[in-house]
């Protein structure tokens, strides 16, 4: 215990450290907070609030030199270097507040991360694991539901069967991250154990690997919505990432483009309510779900519990919708030195999420629908209150 709480406790540190070694991560930090991360001097507002927003960054000193992209319909990108990002989305909001426009109207691109606890739950990083004796078979998936997982990159090299599911080739990981001791670390195989997880519960389902997080679990607001333009009949869309934004507000363009997304389709997005045992402030994307967002319910948002209770570990709230197994889950890896089996124990909200995923896909392929699929799991879970929380097993 006391060289996995020492492995931990040194990728805690080399993460924060390369986090903040990357000149284009920016963070605002206050007393008793986990810190909101976004990328350097961008500022995210809606088109229609340009005008104050440019009078916003003239009074901070930014008159010319400001670059202007379109990141989705109705919402834009402001440049500007030395931007202070956090006060001037506080003062574009404060402008279109006295206006009368109460909507976050501007932002930092937010930066999300993966949600293994910390790389690997109150065990540290993962641990290496025998095959399974009672493990299922991954058989050939019947293609019933389409369902993507974006992630990092997919490592070949695993007893995760090539047919279990599909992806191009930039989608494949080639890169281990070893530290200093030259221990594996970093989030190589994550992918693959939340495929894993899927495959555990369900052959219905039609998974699709999309790469987006680096090998230490990272991606801007703005990557991820730009990996949305890869959906095509997705049903289920995997996201065992978030993070926490400014003022606790929903971020703005992740909302903009969630709307796109699931407006009208008959698709859930399943989110990971993240690890660090916050009951008090949303974590995003998952948080949505407890929005008053028409889409709202297309969003379930998964907490993690142990088998008796809520993981000290994982975030919940009143946004959570369900809560599954979390801690201690075997699952497909990566096959390496350290891992000669390629199977690997891990914790994390991001493994509860896919439980959630398979059941759904299961459901899905039974009923046809989405929707009717997500009445079936919650009323299942009703029957079995964990933390306050309709559970799952």
């Amino acid at each position: 215990m006391a060289m996995s709480q020492d492995r931990l406790h040194r990728w805690q540190d080399r993460r924060a450290r390369r986090m903040a070694e990357l000149p284009w991560l920016g963070q605002e930090t206050r007393a008793g907070r986990r810190p909101v991360w976004f990328a350097r001097n961008e500022l995210l507002v809606l088109t229609d609030h340009r005008q104050s927003a440019e009078r916003v960054l003239g009074g901070l000193g930014h008159t010319d030199r400001v670059n202007e992209t379109v990141v989705a319909p109705g919402l834009l990108r402001l440049t500007a270097d030395g931007l202070d990002v956090p006060a001037a989305a506080r003062k574009v909001r404060q402008a279109a507040a006295r206006d009368g426009d109460d909507r976050t109207v501007a932002a930092p691109n937010h930066v999300f991360v993966s949600t293994p606890f910390e790389h690997g739950g109150p065990f540290g990083p993962p641990q290496p694991a025998a095959q399974p004796t009672t493990s299922p078979t991954v058989d050939k998936p019947r293609r019933d539901v389409p369902v993507m997982v974006i992630d990092t990159g997919v490592w070949r090299e695993s007893p995760l069967p090539s047919h279990a599911y599909t992806a191009t080739a930039a989608d494949f990981e080639t890169d281990t991250d070893v530290d200093d001791d030259g221990v594996l670390d970093g989030d190589v195989g994550h992918a693959n154990f939340i495929i894993g997880v899927i495959a555990a519960q369900t052959a219905k389902a039609d998974v699709r690997a999309v790469r987006l997080l680096d090998t230490f679990g990272l991606c801007t607001e703005a990557d991820l919505i730009a990996s949305f333009d890869r959906v095509s009949d997705e049903k289920l869309i995997n996201l065992s990432l978030g993070g926490y934004t400014l003022d606790d507000q929903p971020p703005l363009a992740l909302s903009v483009a969630l709307g796109q997304l699931l407006t009208g389709r008959d698709r859930l997005v399943v989110a990971a309510a993240g690890n660090d045992g916050l009951r008090d402030r949303p974590f995003w994307p998952a948080a949505f779900a407890g929005t008053a967002q028409p889409w709202a319910g297309q969003i379930v948002a998964v907490a993690a519990h142990d088998g008796k209770g809520l993981c000290d570990w994982s975030n919940a709230g009143p946004w959570v919708t369900v809560i599954a197994p979390g801690e201690d889950i075997t699952s497909t890896f990566v096959k390496h030195s350290q891992f000669p089996t390629g199977w690997a124990l891990w914790s994390g909200t991001s493994f509860a999420t896919p439980h959630v995923v398979g059941l759904l896909a299961e459901q899905t392929a039974r009923s046809g629908s989405t929707e009717v699929a997500l009445k079936s799991v919650l009323s299942t879970a009703a029957l079995r209150s964990i933390g306050g929380y309709p559970g799952l097993s």
